[in-house]
């Protein structure tokens, strides 16, 4: 059954590669090769955007101790600043004095990346974590 967009081609990849890829795209549940290696194309292009010029989008986890002075202040302040870039947040109470912020931020790289730093470096912030993908427009 072929697909009209499809193509396929082969690859050459030692015997033992093979059995820790096939070991690995098991356990994550792939119903096959090709769906495996479609995916990590996919992870290959969006790494790429991540050094051009392109849109991403972005998730930032911030973990705080909110009873550092004026870091909640602080960090709702910054995400008004940057209200064009940050499109949803989400707020988390883990503890009695831990909290936990979900940022999503688009734009362009660079300004995800400075928005991302400028609120992991405010002072009260534990941890902090950018994982950014594609808008998903070149990957068709």
């Amino acid at each position: 059954m072929n697909e009209p967009n499809l193509t396929r081609f082969g690859i050459s990849i030692p015997n033992k590669l093979l059995k820790k890829f096939d070991t690995l795209i098991d356990e994550k549940g792939y119903t096959n090769r090709s769906e495996a290696i479609r995916d990590l194309i996919r992870n290959f292009l969006v790494e790429e955007e991540w050094g051009g010029t392109g849109e991403v989008v972005g998730s930032l986890t911030l973990v705080y101790d909110h009873d550092v002075r004026g870091v909640s202040d602080k960090l709702t302040e910054m995400q008004h600043s940057f209200h064009g870039n940050i499109i949803s947040s989400m707020h988390v109470h883990l503890d009695e004095h831990n909290c936990m912020e979900v940022l999503v931020i688009a734009g362009s790289v660079e300004s995800v990346k400075k928005i991302a730093s400028s609120l992991v470096a405010s002072r009260g912030v534990k941890h902090g974590k950018l994982v950014m993908t594609t808008k998903g427009k070149n990957l068709d």
